[in-house]
Protein backbone atom coordinates (compact mmCIF):
# COMPACT_ATOMS: atom_id res chain seq x y z
CA UNK A 1 0.00 0.00 0.00
CA UNK A 2 1.02 3.15 -1.08
CA UNK A 3 1.24 6.57 1.15
CA UNK A 4 0.23 8.54 -1.84
CA UNK A 5 -3.21 6.13 -1.90
CA UNK A 6 -6.27 8.34 -1.60
CA UNK A 7 -7.86 8.48 1.43
CA UNK A 8 -11.36 6.50 1.62
CA UNK A 9 -11.59 7.09 5.36
CA UNK A 10 -11.01 10.04 7.76
CA UNK A 11 -11.82 10.27 11.55
CA UNK A 12 -11.57 13.22 13.09
CA UNK A 13 -11.99 13.48 17.17
CA UNK A 14 -14.85 10.93 17.39
CA UNK A 15 -16.39 10.84 20.28
CA UNK A 16 -18.65 8.32 21.74
CA UNK A 17 -20.28 7.93 25.36
CA UNK A 18 -22.20 5.71 27.36
CA UNK A 19 -24.63 6.39 30.87
CA UNK A 20 -25.25 3.86 33.11
CA UNK A 21 -26.50 3.01 36.33
CA UNK A 22 -24.54 1.59 38.77
CA UNK A 23 -27.03 2.14 41.89
CA UNK A 24 -28.80 -0.37 43.58
CA UNK A 25 -32.72 -0.88 44.00
CA UNK A 26 -34.23 2.46 43.67
CA UNK A 27 -31.45 4.70 43.92
CA UNK A 28 -29.97 5.71 41.14
CA UNK A 29 -26.06 6.67 40.19
CA UNK A 30 -25.59 7.30 36.60
CA UNK A 31 -22.02 7.83 35.11
CA UNK A 32 -20.74 8.89 32.23
CA UNK A 33 -18.29 5.93 30.28
CA UNK A 34 -15.73 7.58 27.79
CA UNK A 35 -15.73 4.72 25.61
CA UNK A 36 -14.09 6.37 22.51
CA UNK A 37 -12.40 9.85 23.35
CA UNK A 38 -11.27 11.72 20.44
CA UNK A 39 -9.66 9.37 18.31
CA UNK A 40 -8.67 10.16 14.68
CA UNK A 41 -7.39 8.65 12.06
CA UNK A 42 -7.55 7.56 7.94
CA UNK A 43 -7.57 4.90 6.19
CA UNK A 44 -6.01 4.69 2.26
CA UNK A 45 -7.25 2.97 -0.45
CA UNK A 46 -5.85 -0.82 -0.64
CA UNK A 47 -4.93 -0.47 2.86
CA UNK A 48 -5.15 -2.64 6.28
CA UNK A 49 -5.08 -0.73 9.53
CA UNK A 50 -4.97 -2.66 12.53
CA UNK A 51 -5.85 -1.93 16.09
CA UNK A 52 -4.98 -3.40 18.47
CA UNK A 53 -5.01 -2.63 22.94
CA UNK A 54 -6.76 -4.50 25.90
CA UNK A 55 -10.19 -5.55 26.63
CA UNK A 56 -12.38 -2.11 26.98
CA UNK A 57 -9.95 -0.03 24.80
CA UNK A 58 -13.19 1.37 22.66
CA UNK A 59 -11.89 -0.82 19.59
CA UNK A 60 -15.16 -2.58 18.78
CA UNK A 61 -17.04 0.61 19.60
CA UNK A 62 -15.04 2.48 17.40
CA UNK A 63 -15.82 0.29 14.52
CA UNK A 64 -19.69 0.24 15.37
CA UNK A 65 -19.39 4.24 15.38
CA UNK A 66 -17.93 4.06 12.14
CA UNK A 67 -20.56 2.06 10.65
CA UNK A 68 -24.12 3.83 12.53
CA UNK A 69 -24.26 0.90 14.51
CA UNK A 70 -23.67 3.22 18.09
CA UNK A 71 -24.23 6.58 18.06
CA UNK A 72 -21.35 9.02 17.97
CA UNK A 73 -21.86 12.21 19.73
CA UNK A 74 -19.06 14.47 18.41
CA UNK A 75 -16.37 14.35 16.30
CA UNK A 76 -16.55 13.41 11.87
CA UNK A 77 -16.26 10.55 10.41
CA UNK A 78 -16.21 11.34 6.35
CA UNK A 79 -16.23 8.72 3.73
CA UNK A 80 -14.32 9.93 0.43
CA UNK A 81 -14.89 13.39 1.95
CA UNK A 82 -18.44 13.41 3.13
CA UNK A 83 -19.39 13.48 6.55
CA UNK A 84 -21.27 10.35 7.09
CA UNK A 85 -22.64 11.49 10.52
CA UNK A 86 -24.52 14.64 8.95
CA UNK A 87 -26.49 12.52 6.61
CA UNK A 88 -30.12 11.13 7.51
CA UNK A 89 -30.78 7.57 8.38
CA UNK A 90 -31.79 7.42 4.46
CA UNK A 91 -28.87 8.55 3.13
CA UNK A 92 -26.54 6.79 5.56
CA UNK A 93 -28.18 3.45 4.78
CA UNK A 94 -27.16 3.96 0.72
CA UNK A 95 -23.38 4.75 1.91
CA UNK A 96 -23.16 1.59 3.94
CA UNK A 97 -23.49 -0.43 0.75
CA UNK A 98 -19.64 0.66 0.51
CA UNK A 99 -18.94 -0.42 4.10
CA UNK A 100 -19.26 -3.23 5.43
CA UNK A 101 -18.43 -5.75 8.42
CA UNK A 102 -17.14 -8.90 9.82
CA UNK A 103 -18.39 -9.96 13.39
CA UNK A 104 -16.31 -11.53 16.09
CA UNK A 105 -18.71 -14.14 16.47
CA UNK A 106 -18.98 -16.41 13.05
CA UNK A 107 -22.08 -18.32 14.83
CA UNK A 108 -23.66 -15.71 16.34
CA UNK A 109 -23.64 -13.45 13.93
CA UNK A 110 -25.51 -15.30 11.45
CA UNK A 111 -29.42 -15.83 11.32
CA UNK A 112 -30.01 -20.14 12.53
CA UNK A 113 -33.42 -19.83 10.73
CA UNK A 114 -31.99 -18.73 7.36
CA UNK A 115 -30.08 -20.88 4.93
CA UNK A 116 -26.54 -19.57 4.35
CA UNK A 117 -27.41 -18.91 0.68
CA UNK A 118 -30.56 -16.53 2.41
CA UNK A 119 -27.72 -15.00 4.31
CA UNK A 120 -25.01 -14.39 2.14
CA UNK A 121 -28.03 -12.86 -0.30
CA UNK A 122 -29.18 -10.69 1.77
CA UNK A 123 -27.46 -7.44 1.13
CA UNK A 124 -28.00 -8.29 -2.56
CA UNK A 125 -31.52 -7.72 -2.03
CA UNK A 126 -31.15 -4.74 0.38
CA UNK A 127 -28.71 -2.59 -1.84
CA UNK A 128 -29.79 -4.06 -5.35
CA UNK A 129 -33.57 -4.77 -5.60
CA UNK A 130 -33.40 -5.04 -9.21
CA UNK A 131 -31.45 -8.08 -9.79
CA UNK A 132 -33.33 -11.41 -10.65
CA UNK A 133 -33.61 -14.21 -8.24
CA UNK A 134 -31.05 -16.19 -11.25
CA UNK A 135 -28.31 -13.28 -10.95
CA UNK A 136 -28.85 -13.48 -7.03
CA UNK A 137 -27.79 -16.92 -7.17
CA UNK A 138 -25.12 -16.86 -9.78
CA UNK A 139 -23.70 -14.23 -7.41
CA UNK A 140 -23.91 -15.79 -3.98
CA UNK A 141 -22.52 -19.17 -5.36
CA UNK A 142 -19.67 -17.26 -6.73
CA UNK A 143 -18.69 -15.74 -3.43
CA UNK A 144 -19.04 -19.06 -2.03
CA UNK A 145 -16.66 -20.20 -4.28
CA UNK A 146 -14.42 -17.20 -3.68
CA UNK A 147 -14.34 -17.42 0.35
CA UNK A 148 -14.00 -21.34 -0.10
CA UNK A 149 -16.85 -22.97 0.49
CA UNK A 150 -18.53 -25.40 -1.89
CA UNK A 151 -21.67 -23.86 -4.06
CA UNK A 152 -23.37 -26.66 -3.46
CA UNK A 153 -23.88 -26.21 0.37
CA UNK A 154 -26.04 -23.12 -0.69
CA UNK A 155 -28.66 -24.34 0.91
CA UNK A 156 -27.59 -25.62 4.03
CA UNK A 157 -27.76 -23.61 7.55
CA UNK A 158 -25.25 -22.18 9.94
CA UNK A 159 -25.22 -25.70 12.42
CA UNK A 160 -24.30 -27.57 9.90
CA UNK A 161 -21.05 -25.80 9.16
CA UNK A 162 -17.53 -25.38 11.47
CA UNK A 163 -16.82 -21.99 13.24
CA UNK A 164 -14.05 -21.02 10.49
CA UNK A 165 -17.00 -22.32 7.73
CA UNK A 166 -19.41 -19.73 9.25
CA UNK A 167 -16.71 -17.00 9.59
CA UNK A 168 -16.36 -17.63 5.52
CA UNK A 169 -19.78 -17.01 5.55
CA UNK A 170 -19.88 -13.83 7.14
CA UNK A 171 -16.85 -12.48 4.90
CA UNK A 172 -19.12 -13.61 1.84
CA UNK A 173 -21.57 -11.52 2.49
CA UNK A 174 -19.57 -9.02 3.64
CA UNK A 175 -18.36 -8.87 0.32
CA UNK A 176 -21.23 -10.01 -1.77
CA UNK A 177 -21.94 -6.36 -2.34
CA UNK A 178 -18.51 -4.93 -3.49
CA UNK A 179 -17.51 -2.57 -0.76
CA UNK A 180 -14.51 -0.44 -0.87
CA UNK A 181 -14.18 -0.67 3.06
CA UNK A 182 -14.66 -3.97 5.28
CA UNK A 183 -14.46 -3.45 9.29
CA UNK A 184 -12.97 -6.86 10.99
CA UNK A 185 -13.75 -6.96 14.65
CA UNK A 186 -11.80 -9.33 15.96
CA UNK A 187 -12.43 -12.06 13.11
CA UNK A 188 -10.76 -14.63 14.48
CA UNK A 189 -10.46 -14.32 17.93
CA UNK A 190 -13.40 -17.17 18.71
CA UNK A 191 -11.40 -19.77 16.65
CA UNK A 192 -8.71 -22.52 16.98
CA UNK A 193 -5.12 -21.27 15.87
CA UNK A 194 -4.96 -23.53 13.05
CA UNK A 195 -8.54 -21.92 11.58
CA UNK A 196 -6.95 -18.42 12.74
CA UNK A 197 -4.21 -18.04 10.29
CA UNK A 198 -6.48 -19.67 7.36
CA UNK A 199 -9.15 -16.73 7.95
CA UNK A 200 -5.94 -14.17 8.16
CA UNK A 201 -4.56 -15.20 4.49
CA UNK A 202 -7.93 -15.46 3.07
CA UNK A 203 -8.58 -11.97 4.40
CA UNK A 204 -4.88 -10.65 2.49
CA UNK A 205 -5.78 -12.52 -0.50
CA UNK A 206 -9.44 -11.25 -1.13
CA UNK A 207 -8.31 -7.53 0.01
CA UNK A 208 -4.93 -8.01 -2.99
CA UNK A 209 -7.70 -9.41 -4.97
CA UNK A 210 -10.29 -7.09 -4.57
CA UNK A 211 -8.45 -4.28 -3.91
CA UNK A 212 -10.18 -3.66 -0.45
CA UNK A 213 -8.96 -1.28 2.42
CA UNK A 214 -9.71 -3.04 5.88
CA UNK A 215 -9.75 -1.72 9.17
CA UNK A 216 -8.56 -5.13 11.45
CA UNK A 217 -9.45 -5.06 15.06
CA UNK A 218 -7.49 -7.87 17.21
CA UNK A 219 -6.04 -8.89 20.85
CA UNK A 220 -3.53 -10.69 19.20
CA UNK A 221 0.04 -8.77 18.41
CA UNK A 222 1.35 -11.48 16.15
CA UNK A 223 -1.73 -11.65 13.98
CA UNK A 224 -1.89 -7.75 13.29
CA UNK A 225 2.02 -7.88 12.70
CA UNK A 226 1.41 -10.29 9.82
CA UNK A 227 -1.80 -9.09 8.51
CA UNK A 228 -1.62 -4.56 8.46
CA UNK A 229 0.21 -2.06 6.83
CA UNK A 230 -0.21 0.32 9.60
CA UNK A 231 -1.52 -0.21 13.37
CA UNK A 232 -2.69 2.01 15.92
CA UNK A 233 -2.54 1.31 19.57
CA UNK A 234 -5.87 1.95 21.75
CA UNK A 235 -6.10 2.61 25.48
CA UNK A 236 -8.96 3.49 27.52
CA UNK A 237 -10.66 5.18 24.16
CA UNK A 238 -7.61 7.29 22.70
CA UNK A 239 -4.97 6.40 20.37
CA UNK A 240 -1.35 6.11 21.80
CA UNK A 241 -0.01 5.30 18.68
CA UNK A 242 -0.30 5.21 15.46
CA UNK A 243 2.98 4.08 12.93
CA UNK A 244 3.76 1.93 10.19
CA UNK A 245 3.73 -1.88 10.86
CA UNK A 246 7.18 -2.69 11.20
CA UNK A 247 8.31 0.84 12.52
CA UNK A 248 5.65 0.24 15.45
CA UNK A 249 7.52 -3.20 16.07
CA UNK A 250 10.95 -2.44 15.82
CA UNK A 251 11.25 0.84 17.22
CA UNK A 252 7.88 2.07 19.50
CA UNK A 253 7.49 5.12 20.71
CA UNK A 254 4.60 4.78 23.36
CA UNK A 255 5.74 3.13 27.10
CA UNK A 256 2.33 1.11 26.43
CA UNK A 257 3.62 0.01 22.79
CA UNK A 258 6.47 -0.74 24.26
CA UNK A 259 4.76 -3.46 27.10
CA UNK A 260 2.61 -4.33 24.43
CA UNK A 261 5.30 -5.70 22.23
CA UNK A 262 7.42 -7.10 25.01
CA UNK A 263 4.72 -8.95 25.77
CA UNK A 264 4.47 -11.26 23.09
CA UNK A 265 6.52 -13.93 23.15
CA UNK A 266 9.87 -15.12 21.47
CA UNK A 267 9.40 -18.91 20.01
CA UNK A 268 12.98 -19.55 21.50
CA UNK A 269 13.06 -20.66 24.37
CA UNK A 270 16.74 -19.52 25.39
CA UNK A 271 16.08 -15.60 23.72
CA UNK A 272 12.56 -15.91 25.94
CA UNK A 273 14.42 -16.29 29.08
CA UNK A 274 17.28 -14.09 28.45
CA UNK A 275 15.20 -10.98 27.75
CA UNK A 276 14.48 -8.09 29.60
CA UNK A 277 10.63 -7.60 30.20
CA UNK A 278 9.04 -4.30 31.15
CA UNK A 279 5.66 -5.58 33.12
CA UNK A 280 3.28 -3.47 33.44
CA UNK A 281 2.38 -2.66 36.61
CA UNK A 282 -1.94 -2.96 37.95
CA UNK A 283 -4.66 -3.25 35.72
CA UNK A 284 -6.63 -1.04 33.46
CA UNK A 285 -8.34 1.59 35.43
CA UNK A 286 -12.02 1.57 35.52
CA UNK A 287 -13.60 3.16 32.68
CA UNK A 288 -15.79 4.88 34.93
CA UNK A 289 -13.38 6.54 36.70
CA UNK A 290 -10.52 7.17 34.43
CA UNK A 291 -7.48 8.75 35.10
CA UNK A 292 -6.99 12.84 34.56
CA UNK A 293 -4.34 13.76 32.54
CA UNK A 294 -2.45 11.34 30.10
CA UNK A 295 -4.72 7.97 30.69
CA UNK A 296 -2.13 5.57 30.95
CA UNK A 297 -0.35 7.37 33.60
CA UNK A 298 -1.32 5.17 36.79
CA UNK A 299 0.73 2.34 35.11
CA UNK A 300 3.53 4.09 33.25
CA UNK A 301 6.95 3.88 34.74
CA UNK A 302 8.11 7.21 33.49
CA UNK A 303 4.67 9.18 34.39
CA UNK A 304 5.36 12.43 36.24
CA UNK A 305 3.42 15.45 37.65
CA UNK A 306 2.94 16.58 33.78
CA UNK A 307 1.68 13.34 32.83
CA UNK A 308 -1.00 13.62 36.11
CA UNK A 309 -2.65 16.86 34.98
CA UNK A 310 -2.10 17.20 31.09
CA UNK A 311 -3.51 15.05 28.34
CA UNK A 312 -1.12 15.15 25.63
CA UNK A 313 -1.98 15.27 22.34
CA UNK A 314 -1.08 12.97 19.33
CA UNK A 315 2.23 14.48 17.61
CA UNK A 316 3.94 13.77 14.58
CA UNK A 317 7.50 12.19 14.95
CA UNK A 318 10.30 12.30 12.33
CA UNK A 319 9.71 9.27 11.05
CA UNK A 320 5.98 10.03 10.28
CA UNK A 321 4.66 8.01 13.21
CA UNK A 322 2.31 10.04 15.60
CA UNK A 323 2.52 9.65 19.48
CA UNK A 324 0.39 10.76 22.53
CA UNK A 325 3.21 10.98 25.22
CA UNK A 326 4.57 14.06 26.92
CA UNK A 327 8.08 12.36 27.11
CA UNK A 328 8.65 10.00 23.57
CA UNK A 329 11.26 12.48 22.31
CA UNK A 330 13.52 11.56 25.67
CA UNK A 331 12.71 8.64 25.84
CA UNK A 332 13.90 7.42 22.27
CA UNK A 333 17.03 9.28 22.61
CA UNK A 334 17.38 7.12 25.99
CA UNK A 335 16.43 3.99 24.30
CA UNK A 336 18.88 4.87 21.13
CA UNK A 337 22.13 6.18 23.96
CA UNK A 338 21.43 2.89 25.78
CA UNK A 339 21.75 1.01 22.12
CA UNK A 340 25.03 2.44 21.91
CA UNK A 341 26.45 1.77 24.86
CA UNK A 342 25.37 -2.03 24.56
CA UNK A 343 27.09 -1.93 21.16
CA UNK A 344 29.95 -0.60 22.75
CA UNK A 345 30.01 -3.24 25.37
CA UNK A 346 29.62 -6.08 22.88
CA UNK A 347 32.34 -4.52 20.24
CA UNK A 348 34.78 -4.25 23.38
CA UNK A 349 34.43 -8.10 24.63
CA UNK A 350 34.52 -9.14 20.90
CA UNK A 351 37.82 -7.21 20.60
CA UNK A 352 39.25 -8.62 23.90
CA UNK A 353 38.04 -12.11 23.12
Amino acid sequence: MSSSAPKVLEVRDLKVSFTVDTGRLFRHDYHTIKAVDGVSFDVHRGEILGIVGESGCGKSTLARAILGLVKAEAGEVAWLGQDLLSLDEEAFRKKRRDIQMVFQDPSGSLDPRMTVGEIIAEPLRTFHPHMSELQVAERVRGMMQMVGLLPDQINRYPHEFSGGQCQRVGIARALVVNPQLVVCDEPVSALDVSIQAQIVNLLKDLQKKLNLSLIFIAHDLSVVRHVSDRVMVMYLGQVMELADRDQIYLEPKHPYTQALIESVPIPDPVLERARARRALQGDIPSPLHPPTGCVFSTRCPFADAMCVQKRPSLEATAQGSQVACHHFRELTERQASLEAAQSADQAGEAEHG
